[in-house]
């Protein structure tokens, strides 16, 4: 089974966003992806909107030939914009406004009234709803019962220490996640140094990557990043 990539384009905004204007343009980082051999894009619209801007989600609808990941916060705005967008699918984060990055998987145990009408919601509309979750048997649980196809494996701990207990962990998780019906993808953190052992786990049909491609790109190029990244998980797969 093909595995899946998802290029995140979020910090070709917060470049272009540093000094304002239109450059770095984001939208045609993802053009450049897609015709790199990416499968997908995923595109984070923050409430405090620090890099992608609604703009940029709207030329994304319009221009991308391959599926739109909308990283969202559980939120009413956000869910508004997404109904209106019609992305391919809606990725569903915590998120905190003094944090850097995404620094964990939302609890969808313990939100799960609060989430389920904005699940529901997307759902209806045909977007096809995944949950960021840490690789947790309750997470999953929740996620499924939530009504959501597909959890994403948030691999920020692993990323941080790859050692076996971590992997293990994901793999234990994508394994029980597939047994219950769920379409299981993986991100956060990944790099050309630590994607194989992640890429190798047979359940796992996708992952998505971002901010190590980006700042790879400065080196190399993002055509090169991109389809060096796709040869390493290949070569995990067989």
């Amino acid at each position: 089974m093909t595995l899946r990539l998802g290029v995140n384009i979020d910090h070709v905004a917060t470049v272009r966003n540093a000094r304002g204007g239109d450059n770095p343009d984001p939208v045609r980082a993802a053009l450049l992806a897609q015709a790199a051999g990416a499968d997908g894009i995923t595109a984070h619209l923050r409430e405090d909107r620090r890099h992608i801007r609604d703009e940029d989600i709207v030329a994304l609808t319009r221009g991308l030939k391959i599926p739109l990941n909308l990283e969202m916060a559980a939120t009413g705005e956000m869910l508004v914009i997404a109904l209106k967008a019609r992305p391919h699918a809606a990725c569903i984060v915590p998120e905190k406004r003094e944090e850097r990055t995404t620094e964990g998987g939302i609890d969808a145990a313990g939100q799960y009234d609060r989430l389920q009408p904005i699940v529901s919601s997307l759902g209806a509309a045909n977007i096809r709803v995944s949950m960021f979750v840490e690789p947790d048997r309750r997470q999953l649980d929740a996620s499924k019962a939530l009504g959501a196809p597909v959890v994403e494996l948030h691999t920020g701990a692993y990323a941080h220490a790859p050692a076996g207990a971590e992997r293990d962990r994901i793999r234990d998780a994508a394994e029980y996640g597939a047994s219950i019906g769920l379409e299981i993808h993986a991100g956060h953190g990944l790099t050309f140094d630590n994607v194989k052992p992640i890429a190798a786990i047979p359940q796992i049909r996708e992952l998505n990557i971002g901010h190590f491609l980006i700042g790879e790109a400065i080196f190399i190029g993002l055509d090169t990043a991109i389809r060096k990244m796709r040869a390493l998980m290949n070569e995990a797969r067989t």
